[in-house]
């Protein structure tokens, strides 16, 4: 679950947010509009190891080229076939 904050209240009550944002994502809005969000330096982490790098054809090995030819959708895609058709 995510709290929510405004910066007025984030900036009177730093200590208190921060040790939340600790155990869960803290959303910090301005004006009434989600603005910023607070997570802990472990959960950065963990994001930041899922980060994808993008990667021209070119740079395929035959592995990665060979997986992508024999790729199938899951079901669920099905629903977007007429978007390529």
């Amino acid at each position: 679950m995510t709290v929510t904050v405004s910066s007025a209240e984030f900036l009177k009550a730093y200590g208190r947010i921060t040790e939340t944002a600790l155990r869960e994502p803290v959303s910090i809005t301005s004006h009434g509009r989600e603005r910023l969000m607070l997570i802990s330096a472990e959960e950065y982490r963990r994001l930041k190891v899922n980060d994808r790098q993008p990667l021209y054809p070119w740079e395929l090995d035959e592995e990665d080229i060979a997986s992508l030819e024999t790729a199938q959708a899951s079901p669920e895609t099905r629903r977007f076939d007429h978007e390529v058709e």
